[in-house]
C-alpha cells in the first residue's frame, strides 16, 4: 500500500486524532525547527512574510509571486505539511485560480483564503476590515475549488466579516463558504468578553473542521491546545510564534553586543554552531559528499 502524501495526512487528521498544532514561522529555516521539535504542520504568515521580506508591516503589499515563490522554499525543506496565508487570493476568481496552481505546485498542503476587501489588512491590527460580498467570496472558494489538481489539497475559508458585520453574519458566511466546498472554516474575530463563548458559537454552528488564529498576547494565547480542542477546534496555528521569539532573540543579542561589546551574556538565548548546522542537516551534506564526490588528490 502507498505511504499517504503530506496532504493526505494532513485532511485524514482532519476527523481524527488531537488538535492539530501548526506554529508559525515566516521561512524554510523556521520550517525545519518546527519539524525538529516534533510538530506535525507549519504554519507561514503573511505578516512575518512581510516583515522577513520587506521589513513592513503586513497590509497587503506582498504579492502572489514573491509568497508563493518562498512558501515553495519552505515546504521542500520539510516533510510535514505547511499550511499558507493566501490572504484574499490577489485578486477575483480568476486571480484565485492562479493562486491555487502556484500554492499547489509550490508543494504546500493547505491555504486560507479571506473575505477583506483589497488591500488587506492583518485581522489583528486595530480597525474594522471591510469584507466583499458573501456571494463573491462564496465564488472565489468554488473557484480554488475548481482549480486545485490534487484533491487533497486543502482550501480553508476564512472571514473578517465579525468585525464590521457581528458575529452572526460571520458564521453565515463559513456556512456559505462550506457549501461552496471549503474543506476547513476560519472565522476571525477580536478579543472580547465574550470571545470562549463566540468560539463555541463558530464551532457548535457549521458542520466543518474549524481553524482559530492564536495570537499570543490575547485571550485565546492564554488557552492550552487541550482546552482549545475542548472549544471544537481541530487546527490552531500560531502566527505570532516565530517572528516575535526570533525578533526578540535577536534584539536581546544585539543589545548585549552593543552594551558589552561581545555577545557572551546572550548565548544562553543563542543556538550554538553545532545545534545551529543540526537544524540544516549539514550530517546529510557531509555523507552525500563522501558518497559521491571523487576522494581530493
Amino acid at each position: 500500500m502507498p505511504t499517504p502524501t503530506v496532504r493526505q495526512r494532513l485532511r485524514a487528521r482532519l476527523t481524527s486524532g488531537p488538535l492539530i498544532v501548526a506554529p508559525g514561522i515566516y521561512d524554510a529555516y523556521g520550517a525545519r525547527l518546527t519539524e525538529m521539535a516534533g510538530f506535525e504542520a507549519v504554519y507561514m504568515t503573511g505578516n512575518g512574510v512581510s516583515a522577513s521580506l520587506l521589513g513592513r508591516a503586513d497590509v497587503g503589499l506582498i504579492d502572489l509571486t514573491l509568497f508563493a515563490q518562498h512558501a515553495h522554499r519552505a515546504a521542500a525543506a520539510v516533510e510535514i505539511a505547511l499550511i499558507c496565508d493566501a490572504d484574499t487570493g490577489y485578486g477575483n476568481a480568476v486571480n484565485v485560480r492562479r493562486t491555487v496552481e502556484e500554492f499547489e505546485a509550490g508543494g504546500v498542503a493547505a491555504i486560507h483564503l479571506e473575505d477583506q476587501v483589497m488591500p488587506k489588512k492583518c485581522g489583528h491590527i486595530p480597525g474594522v476590515r471591510p469584507v466583499v460580498s458573501l456571494l463573491e467570496h462564496a465564488r472565489k472558494i468554488e473557484a480554488a475549488v475548481a482549480a486545485r489538481r490534487d484533491p487533497d489539497f486543502l482550501i480553508i475559508a476564512r472571514t473578517d466579516a465579525a468585525g464590521a458585520e457581528g458575529l452572526d453574519a460571520a458564521i453565515a458566511r463559513v456556512i456559505a463558504y462550506r457549501k461552496a466546498g471549503a474543506d476547513v472554516i476560519f472565522v476571525e474575530t477580536k478579543n472580547s468578553p465574550t470571545l470562549l463563548d463566540d468560539m463555541k458559537r463558530v464551532t457548535g454552528s457549521v458542520d466543518a473542521p474549524a481553524l482559530v488564529n492564536v495570537e499570543e498576547g490575547g485571550a485565546l494565547g492564554q488557552l492550552t491546545t487541550a482546552q482549545l480542542a475542548e472549544l471544537g477546534f481541530r487546527i490552531a496555528i500560531y502566527p505570532g510564534l516565530g517572528r516575535y521569539a526570533a525578533g526578540f532573540g535577536i534584539r536581546h543579542a544585539l543589545d548585549t553586543l552593543r552594551r558589552e561589546g561581545s555577545t557572551r551574556g546572550a548565548r544562553d538565548r543563542m543556538l550554538s554552531f553545532k545545534d545551529y548546522n543540526e537544524a540544516l542537516k549539514l550530517d546529510e551534506i557531509v555523507e552525500w559528499e563522501r558518497r559521491y564526490l571523487p576522494p581530493a588528490e
